[in-house]
């Protein structure tokens, strides 16, 4: 096993936008992360939506988390820079995240799960609860959640428009057609694009559809007793999301025995990053 570690007690990298690219080895994947913010506290690690590589976080967020946490984000098996083929299934990748914080040399960690992320999160937590100390669970739902299925089609779609009217597909996928979530839009995809050197690569065509097989079985599962999460869990929405419809972020705090919900209002799947401020401050608190 390899890797790059700061030492204990030192602060990593200041901003998400010049925080360089690391890889370690472990369980025979060459897993790409980044990590910033003091490591010294517990470390927040990030689990990322459909798509998504390293590029796609938020630097508001990151940075605004890294100011009181040592933040680790990574790229899932076989996506952006880490190597290995991309699970078909969300237990699966849960594994390969365990796999990947264990190689760090962490026995507990909270987690930020955004949309699929937070998928995987609740299987960690069921699975390997004494690694998880608190959990962030956005745009996400249930097992067996509904509409959760849908999320293929929504996809395609919104990819085509995208391609038509010559935007971010994320631009429909993650907010209102409202005036504000338009802006909202712009705005974030405005931020994505600050970081200019290191940047990871796309995700490939192969990889996105088993992602997207992935979350498809998750929709049509059958739903999982949350009960046995007893870790403090903040449960948090746009009150409009159409890829993981907001009910189902209802529900996780309905199930979850120790949750607390927020639902933005006039925002889509991507409400934290909408209200990315207010949900700082929220995280911050939290955790």
């Amino acid at each position: 096993m390899s890797k790059t570690q700061a030492p204990q007690g030192a602060a990593v990298h200041t901003t998400w936008t010049d925080t360089p690219t690391q890889t370690i080895n472990v369980g025979g994947v060459a897993f790409a992360y980044r990590q910033l913010g003091p490591a010294t506290s517990m470390p927040v690690v990030f689990l990322t939506h459909l798509a998504a590589v390293l590029d796609n976080w938020d630097p508001r967020v990151v940075d605004g988390i890294a100011a009181k946490h040592r933040v680790i984000t990574f790229d899932n098996r076989g996506v952006g820079a880490s190597s290995g083929s991309t699970p078909t299934t969300i237990q699966e990748m849960a594994r390969d995240a365990v796999t990947f914080i264990r190689g760090l040399g962490l026995d507990q960690v909270d987690l930020f799960g955004f949309s699929m992320g937070g998928m995987i999160a609740q299987v960690i937590a069921q699975q390997e609860p004494q690694l998880v100390r608190k959990m962030i669970l956005a745009g996400t739902g249930p097992a067996g959640g509904e509409g959760i299925d849908k999320v293929t089609r929504i996809s395609y779609l919104d990819t085509a428009r995208g391609l038509l009217t010559r935007q971010d597909p994320k631009q429909f996928l993650f907010f209102t057609r409202t005036p504000n979530g338009r802006r909202a839009g712009k705005e974030f995809l405005a931020r994505l694009a600050e970081r200019t050197s290191d940047r990871d690569k796309a995700i490939s065509l192969g990889a996105f559809r088993a992602q997207l097989k992935a979350i498809h079985r998750w929709g049509q599962q059958q739903p999982a007793d949350l009960s046995s999460i007893h870790q403090p869990v903040l449960a948090i929405n746009g009150d409009s999301d159409k890829m993981v419809p907001s009910k189902n972020t209802v529900a996780l705090d309905q199930q979850l025995p120790n949750s607390q919900l927020v639902l933005y209002p006039d925002a889509g799947h991507g409400g934290v990053f909408q209200f990315h401020q207010d949900f700082i401050k929220r995280a911050l608190e939290f955790l």
